[in-house]
């Protein structure tokens, strides 16, 4: 129903309560920044549709509170600042 949303990338997640897909045009970390995406437990997942423009400064700062990230990408920045400040 949504491929003409993104010819580069599609993805789901599902569980019992739940699911959640994308298609991708890939603007922002190419090759890791396959959605879905999720926290390291993953128990916070996100399909994301957008661009965070300050998301590198935000990334630092998530770092130094010792948040890991496993891509590149503007979208699990937005997963690390939900776990931090809301």
């Amino acid at each position: 129903m949504i491929k003409h949303r993104g010819p580069d990338d599609k993805g789901y997640y599902s569980d019992k309560d739940v699911s959640i897909g994308m298609r991708r045009l890939s603007i922002i970390d190419i090759n890791t920044g396959h959605q879905p995406q999720h926290n390291e437990n993953e128990d916070i997942w996100i399909v994301f549709n957008g661009e965070i423009y300050n998301f590198k400064a935000l990334k630092e700062t998530l770092e130094l509170k010792g948040h890991n990230f496993y891509t590149g990408s503007d979208t699990e920045v937005i997963i690390h600042c939900y776990e931090e400040w809301v």
